[in-house]
């Protein structure tokens, strides 16, 4: 369909799910807090930060007494990265409610 290409080069490399941890982290400011909520340790959110440093070359989360904060570049993905992660989870969950699998 016109208008409805990705260049999948631009994944190479990038795990999806690191969106997930950032977008949770984000919200929630709190590596703690983060990890409970998606199930894992902080050792597994401290790690997908690591990551995520990388990848976008900024520290993205800086600490503070009460957690973290988002850098200036942290908030620009922030932007730019939710609606699209909305439009995933949209997309998933139509589609379960949606399959026959599903009653």
């Amino acid at each position: 369909m016109a208008g409805m290409e990705i260049n999948e080069q631009n994944f190479h490399g990038i795990d999806l799910n690191l969106m997930v941890t950032f977008a949770v982290l984000f919200r929630e400011l709190s590596v703690t807090r983060t990890a409970a909520l998606l199930n894992v340790g902080q050792p597994a959110v401290s790690g997908a930060l690591v990551r995520l440093r990388l990848h976008f070359d900024d520290p993205l989360f800086l600490r503070t007494r009460r957690g973290v904060r988002p850098t200036d570049r942290a908030v620009e993905i922030a932007q730019l990265l939710m609606p699209a992660l909305i439009g995933i989870e949209t997309a998933i969950t139509r589609t379960r409610r949606l399959s026959p699998l599903n009653p």
